[in-house]
């Protein structure tokens, strides 16, 4: 018997949140650390650039294999295992020090997140129903984005005050307790008969708008955020407001992204906000924020205007994700076969993934070529393409 929505409490999803927040962590508390520790390590730029990307690498692998095996299994296994993974990578990074343990632990720890990821999503898919999907949906991301955020800040405390491993021993510490409370709260979601899928049908599964279009959403959401990410800080420090400045406008878009997602899926969930209006819409306000980072760019000398600019970048990009991404998810759900929606959450995943790295490396090579406000500007327009898209080629609903 299926599991329905109204049997659903938010304390048995909310260990789900905790793997999501979890996932965020470790990506980003882990990066801002080894960017503070490079040089007592010794690597070269390009090292620790290598050791920074292997934790993409491994989810851009595994994620939709992980998500397959969801749907073969359950999907509290493949979360549960996932986080006892990640606490036992993360180990090894405390007790290993030097390049090879962290090497090792990096790799291991996306390897990790890339199974309890995606089956966190479809697990939220599987649990809810079309009338509260959004809702949750949104609280999921909203955690998310606030392991985006604080991830760098605890990291850097915890590296402050008892070195690198002190933040994987948190990591481990975090890891066990989200694994401890899937386990004995996350409601078991049944396995369902699945049919022989041949190359041919997964590509029609690919191809086909009710995955292909939340999944640029998602995509083009996540690939503009992480040139926000990347180019504020930066350009923040180029006007002149400081480190703490510089990373506060971060701080301001990942705080307005956790609190918009939740409130847009309560939204989506009563029809007060269309899936078109909510994609389309977020994706408009994202490209119109980083278009005003690039403004900022092409400023020629320091100015309130400029930072003002920033300012409002910040809050644009974090309302326009916090819009689209719980409703392009509650619309992936929505049109996926509950046999395979760890199969499609994994595929999604990995779209959002490409748009984590594609993203920065477009501005990066554009802005490198000329300038770095042309970069963003590129950014900004591909953004509101994709958000054309979405507008054409998503049903209301």
């Amino acid at each position: 018997m299926p599991v329905r929505e109204s049997s659903v409490t938010r304390p048995r999803l909310a260990p789900l949140y905790l793997a999501g927040f979890t996932t965020a962590f470790g990506a980003h508390g882990i990066a801002a650390a080894l960017g503070a520790e490079t040089g007592d390590i010794g690597w070269t730029l390009l090292a620790f650039g290598l050791t920074l990307a292997l934790y993409d690498l491994a989810e851009v692998l595994l994620k939709p294999v992980f998500g397959a095996l969801s749907d073969r299994i359950g999907v509290r296994p493949v979360i549960v295992g996932g986080l006892l993974a990640f606490a036992a990578f993360s180990v090894v990074g405390a007790l290993l020090p030097g390049t090879v343990g962290l090497i090792v632990a990096r790799f291991g720890q996306g390897a990790a997140a890339s199974a309890f990821s995606p089956a966190s999503s479809s697990a939220v898919a599987r649990l809810t129903d079309d009338s509260s999907r959004g809702r949750y949906f949104g609280r999921y991301g909203s955690w998310k984005s606030l392991g985006y955020a604080l991830g760098p800040l605890i990291g850097a405390v915890l590296v402050a005050w008892s070195g690198l491993p002190a933040l994987f021993w948190a990591l481990a510490a975090l890891g066990l307790a989200a694994a401890g409370w899937v386990l004995l709260a996350v409601p078991s979601v049944p396995v369902l008969p699945r049919r022989r899928v041949t190359l041919a049908d997964l590509g029609r599964e690919l191809t086909a708008p009710g995955f292909l279009l939340p999944t640029l959403v998602l995509a083009a959401s996540t690939g503009a955020l992480a040139v926000a990410v990347g180019f504020l800080p930066l350009l923040g420090r180029q006007l002149g407001i400081g480190t703490i400045g510089s990373m506060a406008l971060v701080t301001v878009l990942a705080v307005c992204s956790s609190v918009a997602q939740p409130l847009v899926g309560a939204w989506h969930d009563r029809g007060r906000m269309p899936v078109r209006a909510g994609a389309a819409g977020g994706l408009a306000l994202i490209a119109v924020g980083v278009a005003l980072a690039a403004a900022a760019a092409f400023a020629a000398s320091v100015s309130w205007f400029a930072i003002a600019g920033l300012v409002a970048s910040a809050l644009l990009v974090g309302a326009g994700v916090g819009m689209a991404t719980p409703v392009a998810f509650s619309y992936l759900a929505a049109s996926t076969p509950a046999d395979r929606m760890g199969r499609t959450m994994g595929s999604a995943e990995l779209g959002r993934e490409l748009g984590d790295a594609g993203g920065p490396l477009v501005a990066g090579a554009v802005g490198a070529a000329s300038v770095p406000g042309v970069g963003l500007a590129v950014v900004a327009g591909l953004t509101a393409g994709a958000g054309v898209f979405a507008a054409v080629g998503l049903r209301r609903r």
